[in-house]
């Protein structure tokens, strides 16, 4: 287990790595550190500005010089005009002898936000807890419903039961976000409909509560539970028809305990692998969702990032995202090794 943790821990750094120099590169293209230069020195500078702005802040460095930098392994940028040093790692008005030379991710700064003003590590972490709030109560929803919809379709495989369920998630699975978040607003948060509900959950960043965040909660919910429960359905069938579960039959153990006792812990290894992957989705995939309900969380910051081109902004969100995704399935494969004894590490 050791030696299978330690390679898959080097593999998560080297893909960390690899996927955040490709954002770094797209991110730093030429026409997005013009527009850098526009927003933060005047819209109607020329080329030549541009240019001599560029400078003037590191950014004509070579890339893998500046990813090094951003990183925190490649001492920061200085230049010295007019008898006063300025660089990555120098605050403005701070004493140059005392800033430090590594000043990057991994020394703890994120850089600052060109569109919200605000540090980026700082804008992360409030976003990022709102968007874990919702990831919360989504997942408290979805997943006990979606495990409850999948096992009971699949304990009796083409039964009226099972047809009812399956066409559920098929149907919750096929619609998307947008749509309906769009129903769900219509019919419980307007006057055309029954208004039970609030159809936005700007409220609900400072203050959480049943009226307005049941809609955002639910919207997401419904798409999640679909295929969890399609995968549960599946894996509870093909355990269903297992030997094992047939013997326990004919020696007359009774249809609930073969379920309870034999079936649903081997049933369930397939989806807990799935309900792990939700989470990365959940993280990136809300976008819409908090777009539509104005929920400022972290999917609509990668929203406003991209939007505005804020590059710092930009790169800090896909180091959190990066991060997520593969522990999440570091998470997922020692469960699946647990959960599964006929699996070996050699």
């Amino acid at each position: 287990m050791l030696m299978f943790l330690l390679r898959r821990l080097a593999t998560m750094v080297l893909t960390a790595l690899c996927l955040t120099l490709i954002v770094f590169y797209l991110t730093n293209l030429p026409p997005n550190l013009e527009k850098l230069a526009k927003s933060e020195a005047g819209s109607r500078i020329t080329d030549a500005e541009v240019a001599s702005w560029l400078e003037k802040n590191g950014h004509a460095r070579p890339l893998l010089v500046r990813y090094g930098e951003w990183l925190g392994v490649v001492p920061g940028w200085t230049r010295e005009e007019g008898g006063v040093t300025t660089g990555r790692c120098i605050a403005r008005g701070a004493d140059p002898a005392a800033a430090p030379g590594y000043c990057g991710v991994l020394q703890g700064e994120w850089g600052f936000s060109s569109v919200f003003k605000d540090d980026v590590s700082s804008i992360i972490a409030t976003r990022l807890g709102l968007t874990g709030l919702l990831m919360f109560w989504v997942m408290v929803v979805m997943v006990p419903v979606s495990l409850i919809v999948g096992v009971l379709a699949g304990m009796r495989e083409g039964s009226k039961l099972d047809r009812s369920l399956s066409t559920f998630s098929i149907a919750t699975t096929a619609t998307p976000e947008y749509v309906s978040g769009v129903i769900l607003i219509a019919v419980f948060a307007t006057s055309m409909g029954w208004k039970v509900f609030k159809g936005t959950a700007t409220s609900a960043m400072d203050d959480i509560t049943f009226d307005n965040f049941f809609l955002p909660v639910l919207t997401i919910a419904l798409y999640g539970t679909g295929y969890i429960a399609r995968m549960t359905r599946a894996s509870m069938t093909e355990v269903m028809t297992a030997q094992y579960i047939r013997t326990a039959r004919l020696k007359g153990v009774s249809f609930r305990n073969v379920v309870i006792k034999h079936a649903l812990r081997n049933a369930l290894i397939a989806p807990f692998t799935v309900i792990m992957l939700q989470f990365p989705w959940l993280l990136n995939g809300v976008v819409i969702v908090e777009t539509l309900f104005n929920y400022k969380g972290f999917g609509w910051t990668l929203v406003a990032a991209a939007g505005n081109n804020d590059i710092q902004l930009l790169l800090g969100c896909s180091v959190v995202a990066v991060f997520v995704v593969l522990v999440t399935q570091l998470i997922s494969d020692i469960g699946y090794v647990f959960l599964n004894p006929r699996i070996r590490i050699s």
